[in-house]
C-alpha cells in the first residue's frame, strides 16, 4: 500500500527529501511550505558554494554526506542544464602564526578525500589569485558555485512531475502524532500522513516542540551580511579566497566568492539576529530574542564568545572595520570597492542547553516523525545525500 508522507519545509533539504521520496514510487508526497515560493530563507540567501569537504571532522555526517552530495549536485546540474562552475578555492594563511591551523585543514581535507588538493606557497598562490596576500594556502580546484534556488525549483518540478504536491503559503500550526497516523494542521487546511519529515530550518525547534521532542537543541539565528565588489573591481578575485578558520568559532570569517553569475561578494560576517528571519537590524522579534536570552545555555555561550560577538557586531555597523577584515587578504582592496550591501542570510545554528553550538548534522526520530534538528553548511551541498541518508536510515526506503 502506498504511504502518504508529508515534508515540512521547501528549502533545498526538504525538497531533496521530497524528490527522493517521490522518485521511489512508494509514497504520495506532500510538501508544506509557509512562504509563497521555495528556497525563501537559508537556501536562497547563501553564497552558492558547493563545498569540497575541507573543514569537517573525518567520519562525521558532514564529511561523509558533503562528499556524496558534491557529486550528486554536479550530476544533477549537468542533467538539468543548470549552471555549475568550478572556480576553485584558496584557504589562505595570512601570517606564519596561522600555518599550524592550515596544517590541520590540510589533514582533514586529505582524510575527507578532497579531489586534487594542493598545499602551495605564496608564488603559486599569486598565479591562481594575482591579488591575494599570504604566506601559504591550501588549494581546492574543484570547489564550485551554483544557483541553489534554481536547483530547488527544479527539484520542486521533479516532485510535481512524479505526482507529488508542493503546497506554498501553507504554514504548519500544529502536529498531533498518533499510533498509526500524524495529523498536521496548517493555515490552509488539515492533512493526515502516515509519516512526516520536518525540515523547517530556522523554525525546526518550534516544530520539534509541536511534535513533543526535546526542546534541545534550540535554534540560535545568526545573520551573515555580504558586500558586493564594484563591477570595475571584480578582477581582484578569480574564484574564492577564504581565511583559515579559527576552531574556537563555528563560522569561517569574511571571505571572497565569485558567484555563478560572475558577481563577486565579500562576506558573510556572523552577528546574532534579533528574529528567526531577521535579515536586518530593524527586524526584531521580542519572542525570538527573549527565547534566546532565556535559554539555559545563554550565559555559557556569552562567556565563551563575547569578544567575537563584539567584533562581528562592530564590523556590521561600521564599514571601515568590515573593510579591514577583508583587506587582510586582498591588500589592493579600497573602501570604495565595497560598492553596496548585497543583502544577508540567516543561519539556523543549533544550540544545546549547556551552551555548546552543535556542529554536525543532527536527525531525531519521534515515532513516525523524522526531525532534522541541525542542518547548517554544507547542508545545501549535501542536500541530495542527506535525502538518501534519511530515506535509508530513518524511513527504511530504497535509494
Amino acid at each position: 500500500m502506498t504511504e502518504r508522507i508529508g515534508v515540512v519545509g521547501g528549502g533545498i533539504v526538504g525538497m531533496a527529501i521530497a524528490r527522493a521520496l517521490a522518485l521511489t514510487g512508494e509514497a504520495d508526497v506532500v510538501v508544506l511550505e509557509k512562504e509563497r515560493r521555495v528556497a525563501a530563507h537559508q537556501t536562497g540567501h547563501n553564497s552558492g558554494v558547493v563545498h569540497a569537504g575541507l573543514y569537517y571532522q573525518p567520519g562525521s555526517l558532514k564529511a561523509v554526506l558533503c562528499a556524496r552530495g558534491r557529486s550528486l549536485t554536479r550530476e544533477y546540474c549537468q542533467d538539468r542544464g543548470l549552471p555549475y562552475r568550478e572556480v576553485g578555492k584558496l584557504v589562505v594563511a595570512v601570517t606564519p602564526e596561522e600555518v599550524p591551523r592550515l596544517d590541520d585543514i590540510e589533514r582533514r581535507a586529505r582524510a575527507n578525500g578532497v579531489p586534487d588538493l594542493a598545499r602551495i606557497g605564496s608564488e603559486r598562490m599569486r598565479e591562481i589569485e594575482p591579488h591575494v596576500a599570504g604566506v601559504a594556502a591550501v588549494h581546492s580546484p574543484h570547489t564550485a558555485v551554483v544557483d541553489y534556488a534554481a536547483i530547488t525549483e527544479a527539484m520542486a518540478d521533479d516532485v510535481r512531475r512524479s505526482g507529488g504536491q508542493v503546497l506554498l503559503g501553507t504554514e504548519v500550526t500544529g502536529v498531533r502524532a498518533g499510533e498509526r497516523t500524524t495529523a498536521v494542521a496548517t493555515t490552509a487546511g488539515s492533512h493526515t500522513f502516515d509519516r512526516l519529515v520536518v525540515c523547517a530550518g530556522l523554525q525546526s525547534d518550534l516544530l520539534a516542540r509541536m511534535v513533543g521532542a526535546s526542546p534541545s537543541p534550540r535554534i540560535l539565528p545568526f545573520r551573515g551580511e555580504y558586500w558586493t565588489l564594484a563591477p570595475s573591481r571584480t578582477d581582484l578575485v578569480q574564484g574564492m579566497i577564504y581565511p583559515v578558520p579559527d576552531p574556537r568559532f563555528p563560522f569561517l570569517g569574511v571571505h571572497f566568492t565569485r558567484g555563478v553569475y560572475d558577481d563577486v561578494h565579500v562576506g558573510p560576517n556572523a552577528v546574532p539576529a534579533l528574529a528567526r528571519e531577521g535579515y536586518g537590524w530593524g527586524d526584531v522579534s521580542a519572542r525570538d530574542t527573549f527565547g534566546s536570552l532565556a535559554w539555559p545555555g545563554a550565559p555559557a555561550l556569552f562567556r565563551q564568545h563575547w569578544r567575537m560577538g563584539v567584533r562581528e557586531i562592530s564590523a556590521s555597523l561600521l564599514k571601515p572595520l568590515y573593510f579591514r577584515q577583508a583587506r587582510a587578504f586582498v591588500p589592493e582592496l579600497r573602501p570604495s570597492d565595497l560598492a553596496e550591501k548585497a543583502g544577508a542570510g540567516v543561519r539556523a545554528q543549533a544550540w544545546a542547553a549547556d551552551g555548546a553550538l552543535v556542529d554536525d548534522f543532527a536527525v531525531d526520530q519521534v515515532g513516525s516523525v523524522t526531525l532534522l534538528r541541525n542542518a547548517p553548511s554544507p547542508a545545501a551541498t549535501s542536500s541530495m545525500a542527506i535525502a538518501e541518508y534519511v530515506l535509508r536510515e530513518h524511513l527504511g526506503l530504497p535509494v
